[in-house]
């Protein structure tokens, strides 16, 4: 591991020795080949995030052989944001690199007002994808993603829709994100039949949430050669060593918080998540982890990876320094 990103100011030259760092698993039955851990560009690389620290973190995922950046339309904040960063580093940096690059990039949560900015339809996925090229100043993704089932339109529009995206050589792959079993079997069946078959499905999983096992759907991906690849791995932060500390008292109150948290903000994780059941089984598990000698996050992420089916897992980084820390998991 290098124990920094090189100077940013200076021309990026990726490492000699990336790909010897990481290790790669193949997608389904495809002939795609996946780093063991991912960077997914949800949060940290919008536009509210200095450019330069953005750069440094892409730097170091790159030296690192995490050649997967994983992205959506309304990864920000604001929404496109995240992928406008990423067109700007194109530009600056990494235009060289592009064919070492796998970019994904999705559509199905709202973009813009009004009916076809938002859900499953044809034409909302068709100049969603249009958006996400001219702000990532690129001619196709090597992958795009259904973020998420629309119970209203057709499946078979919406997946039409992905397969002429591959056919317009805009896409390389596609592949769908939480989508419940049934709907995936159509998917998987209607996508072979029109010779697009689906490369990934990617759902969340984590040690705290385990639906896509409960449900059958890791299972199917394993059966039907479809790759799986794992969001919120550490349920949000729930699963590193920042909540260990706090206490609940008697009358509920939590008490420890870290400040700077992202339940100190109150955003997605609420305070209120962590109850006092959920903090002695954090407690348990760290134990297992340093018995180990491994940390919370460690331990989580590589429970994952051991997972049958599973071909990546996705992490978000707020820095080089923690996505180092999760890179750990690859040792």
């Amino acid at each position: 591991m290098l124990e920094k990103p090189r100077n940013s100011f200076t021309p990026y030259l990726p490492a000699a020795d990336r790909y010897d760092q990481m290790a790669f698993r193949r997608c389904g039955r495809s002939g795609v080949l996946l780093p063991a851990v991912s960077l997914g560009l949800w949060h940290n690389f919008g536009a509210v995030d200095p450019l330069d620290h953005c750069r440094q973190t892409l730097r170091y995922a790159i030296d690192h052989g995490v050649v997967h950046l994983d992205l959506a339309n309304n990864y920000g904040p604001p929404y496109g944001s995240a992928e406008e960063t990423l067109g700007q580093l194109m530009d600056s940096e990494l235009r060289p690199w592009r064919d070492e690059l796998f970019i994904s990039t999705k559509a199905g949560y709202d973009m813009w007002p009004g009916p076809y900015g938002n859900w499953g339809s044809r034409k909302y996925i068709m100049a969603s994808l249009d958006q996400s090229l001219r702000r990532m100043h690129l001619d196709y993704v090597d992958l795009f993603y259904s973020h998420r089932y629309d119970p209203e339109t057709p499946l078979e529009e919406t997946l039409q829709a992905l397969v002429d995206t591959v056919r317009q050589g805009k896409a390389l792959y596609v592949g769908i994100s939480r989508w419940p079993l049934q709907a995936l079997r159509v998917a998987d069946e209607y996508l072979r039949a029109h010779d697009v078959p689906l490369l990934i499905y990617q759902g969340r999983l984590n040690m705290l949430d385990r639906e896509p096992i409960d449900d059958g759907v890791l299972s199917y991906c394993h059966d039907h050669g479809i790759g799986f690849i794992a969001f919120s791995p550490l349920q949000q932060g729930l699963l590193t060593d920042r909540y260990l500390q706090c206490q609940i008292q008697p009358d509920g109150t939590l008490t420890g918080l870290p400040q700077g948290s992202r339940m100190s903000k109150g955003g997605f994780l609420k305070p209120e998540a962590l109850t006092p059941q959920l903090l002695r089984q954090l407690q348990d598990w760290n134990a297992e982890a340093q018995a180990q000698g491994q940390t919370l996050a460690e331990f989580a992420l590589r429970w994952i990876l051991a997972q049958q089916g599973v071909t990546s897992v996705l992490v978000g980084a707020s820095s080089w320094q923690q996505l180092e820390k999760n890179l750990r998991c690859t040792r």
